[in-house]
């Protein structure tokens, strides 16, 4: 059931939206040049990696090593507005159509997060991943990763179709309300560090 949904739902919003996507895919040409898109690789459901589309937003600007120059340095006025509507993530509709991400589920992350995350954390990948989630409509970037994992790991347990259209309204709001979309101090998310060991309770009274 949540497959078919998935096929109906990208097959319906690109057909609507594909005025935008071509309007959008003019605008990033003339403002950033090729490539249009941004494509990542991305771990998916058990893992798996596949590379997700995004409209590109940031310019490519390099520093005298040749290593690029901070997101904060590269990202354009466009490009934050891009994000800022999160029109940026419309492609992801073809990675839900091919099968690589649902249209609800954990967000995908970094492929170099996955070593670092608790057994308990990598349960997120039990399931596939999403263009949105409970995280994104539970604060988004503005979430710790803590708070996020748990959001991801509550629904893989408790998902179904109810729920998935229950987030996909919550999504439309906070996509009005543009929130969330940077962590405090970074353009858009923050670098997963990994878990900080927890202290004993001799630790802790001392």
């Amino acid at each position: 059931m949540k497959r078919l949904v998935d096929i109906v739902i990208s097959l319906i919003a690109l057909t609507l939206l594909s005025p935008i996507f071509l309007i959008v895919c003019y605008k990033v040409r003339k403002n950033l040049g090729s490539p249009i898109f941004f494509c990542q690789e991305r771990p998916g459901k058990n893992g798996k990696l596949f590379k997700m589309i995004k409209f590109r937003s940031m310019k490519d600007a390099f520093d005298q090593h040749g290593n690029p120059l901070p997101d904060e340095k590269r990202i354009t006025p466009f490009g934050q507005k891009l994000r800022s509507t999160s029109l940026d993530e419309m492609p992801q509709l073809i990675n839900v159509l091919k099968g690589d991400m649902s249209v609800v589920g954990p967000r995908p992350m970094l492929k170099d997060f996955v070593e670092l995350y608790s057994p308990e954390q990598a349960r997120r990948l039990e399931v596939r991943p999403g263009m949105t989630g409970l995280a994104q409509v539970s604060g988004r970037n503005e979430l710790d990763y803590e708070e996020r994992f748990k959001c991801d790991v509550w629904y893989v347990d408790n998902h179904n179709t109810l729920v998935d259209f229950k987030i996909m309204f919550r999504t439309v709001a906070v996509m009005a309300k543009r929130e969330g979309i940077n962590a405090p101090g970074h353009v858009g998310p923050s670098l997963f560090q990994g878990n900080a060991p927890k202290k004993s309770e001799d630790q802790v009274k001392s």
